[in-house]
């Protein structure tokens, strides 16, 4: 293999100088090129280690034909059995890739006369030269769509990224990974990154999720259970301004997130500390809750904390309702202040 082209000459008799094409074909471009498109035609890998090793025996100059014999060939490729030899090279017959010249007792030679003319018997691989453009063609083919392929992945792969940030135990990125661990086709990622996007569009704006209760004795606690939860809804679309409440509010109305504090909340820094200790338990990435704290501020996100765990019987998806009030479209309407003094009406209620 230390040569890198070959000159494709005619078949059968030639003249006092052998005749070549007048562009030279780069012989292992196309091997290579056969190689990578082997699927396309049934092919196998042994198959290709056959075609390997008859190519290794062509020296430049002497034309595009294998002079050597089966048993030369099988031990190149590794020590096949003769049989599986000629299974393969009656696959390239089929196939066109190569074509017979036998000598009348199946020996494999050339033959020269006095003038220069040569007859050459053995496995000519000028049929496989004369396709290259085609074989050539197909293997760039495969590799578009191959890095068509990896970069389809790569936009599924970020946007789902994007997704867990905001929501991790999103049952729609969990169905998506799995699909994608299968091999799929051009058409099939376009298909998966066509419902990703509508899905993004669906869940940008991280629409509130509907109330869910405990359902008790009678009706009518039913009914003023569903009236306060109505109210508490409403109270985040109200635009009233974006004050921080005061702090002795925050953790006596929220008795949910404060009990789970090992020593009383002194001050904002402590409530933002154990704010930042009870997302990941609420199912809310850090991540996702410094992007908020840097939108919003940090109290502002602590309350949101200390709020939506307060609610939590009533809020389905805690991660995707803080993404709400906090990063999507109900930030500017989210005021802690007013929701703490509904929920401190609905306590003294209770009391």
């Amino acid at each position: 293999m230390a040569f890198t082209k070959l000159s494709v000459q005619t078949e059968g008799v030639v003249g006092d100088a052998p005749a070549t094409s007048t562009a030279e074909i780069d012989i292992w471009a196309v091997f290579r090129a056969l190689r990578d498109t082997r699927s396309l035609y049934g092919l196998r890998p042994g198959h290709v280690q056959t075609l390997q090793a008859m190519l290794s025996f062509l020296r430049p100059g002497h034309g595009d034909t294998v002079f050597a014999s089966n048993t030369e060939i099988c031990r190149r490729i590794g020590g096949i059995d003769e049989r599986t030899l000629r299974r393969h090279i009656d696959r390239f017959v089929e196939l066109g890739f190569m074509k017979r010249h036998d000598s009348p007792n199946r020996k494999r030679y050339r033959v020269k006369s006095s003038e220069g003319q040569s007859i050459s018997y053995g496995l000519s691989l000028t049929p496989l030269l004369a396709r290259a453009s085609e074989l050539l063609a197909a293997a760039q083919e495969m590799e578009n769509a191959r890095r068509d392929r990896v970069f389809l992945r790569k936009q599924i792969l970020s946007r789902l990224a994007h997704l867990d940030e905001a929501d991790p135990e999103n049952d729609f990125t969990h169905q998506m990974r799995r699909v994608l661990r299968r091999k799929l086709s051009i058409t099939e990622y376009r298909a998966l990154l066509s419902d990703l996007e509508d899905h993004c569009k669906q869940t940008s704006t991280a629409v509130d999720a509907p109330d869910t209760v405990k359902l008790p004795a009678n009706d009518g606690q039913v009914a003023r259970r569903h009236s306060r939860s109505k109210k508490e809804q409403k109270e985040l679309d109200s635009k009233s301004g974006n004050e921080t409440p005061a702090l002795q509010t925050l953790t006596t109305v929220c008795d949910q997130a404060t009990s789970f504090a090992t020593n009383s909340l002194r001050n904002w820094f402590e409530v933002e500390s154990h704010a930042r200790t009870l997302a990941p338990m609420m199912g809310i990435h850090e991540s996702v809750f410094e992007k908020a704290a840097r939108k919003i501020g940090s109290q502002k996100a602590s309350c949101a904390i200390f709020i939506i765990l307060q609610m939590s019987n009533r809020i389905r998806d805690l991660g995707a309702y803080f993404h709400s009030i906090t990063l999507g479209r109900r930030e500017t309407d989210f005021n802690p202040s007013r929701l703490l003094e509904r929920l401190s009406g609905t306590c003294a209620g209770h009391a």
